[in-house]
């Protein structure tokens, strides 16, 4: 299936590694440009050279409020043109209700959620007919991860965010989807399973709650987050689509 993805330009926020990077390697092997951030200006590079020509690397922080119109301007400069953006940052500090201080609660506010909706309007003022903001949010969106308390804070509301843009962008021909990643076989994850005690148990248990028995593939993911950036999913906005394996049962 032809994506309607070749020469088209995206940028995706943390992609150095993890969901960001997968994802951003599904929009070039289809023919996509992409702009690509991370806060080390090397690590950032080196992603990028990993991904060929059709990438450059950017050192940017989430939180800068200066760094939204920056990323638009290299994107045109680059390759001459801005079709999309897919935000994605890393997680914030996990810890329960009672462990997580102030500073954490506002380092997070400033990049996964405030961060976000700077990146997301300043998209939707540059965009024009068939464009696309993307979030990579998280299942805490529908249900609280236990050890996850900041995320389980945020990430809903920014969903909200996302669907309120969706009904505010559709007159104008631009699309707004959000991805909802459970268990996928990234750092991150590794890192939280790592909390426990016994690790390899950990991810045992976590595996027999998800239907296809088994954690994501970053690639899985990657290949999601390129459709819905893609022309193919022309119709779909204000959409929150599961990445899970089946881990969650509502609809």
């Amino acid at each position: 299936m032809d994506l309607g993805l070749k020469d088209r330009v995206y940028v995706v926020t943390g992609a150095t590694r993890g969901l960001g990077n997968a994802a951003a390697r599904e929009l070039v092997a289809d023919g996509a440009k992409v702009v690509i951030t991370g806060r080390d200006e090397q690590k950032a590079k080196d992603a990028a050279a990993q991904l060929g020509p059709n990438a450059i690397g950017v050192a940017a922080d989430n939180a800068d409020p200066r760094v939204a119109e920056r990323l638009i301007a290299a994107a045109r400069e680059q390759f001459g043109g801005f079709d999309g953006i897919l935000v994605s940052v890393g997680g914030p500090a996990p810890g329960f209700v009672a462990d997580n201080t102030d500073e954490q609660w506002t380092s997070a506010f400033e990049s996964v959620f405030l961060g976000a909706v700077r990146l997301a309007r300043a998209a939707a003022a540059e965009l024009g007919e068939g464009g696309v903001i993307g979030f990579v949010l998280s299942g805490s969106v529908h249900e609280p991860i236990p050890g996850l308390t900041i995320s389980n804070g945020l990430r809903p509301g920014l969903a909200g965010f996302a669907k309120s843009l969706a009904d505010e962008l559709g007159p104008r021909g631009i699309r707004v989807v959000g991805l909802l990643p459970a268990r996928i076989d990234t750092d991150r994850v590794r890192e939280l399973d790592g909390y426990s005690a016994d690790p390899e148990a950990t991810r045992a248990a976590n595996e027999s709650r998800i239907p296809l028995r088994r954690y994501g593939a970053p690639e899985e993911f990657g290949r999601a987050a390129a459709f819905f950036l893609s022309p193919a999913a022309s119709y779909l906005t204000g959409v929150m689509l599961p990445v899970d394996g089946g881990y969650r049962h509502g609809f």
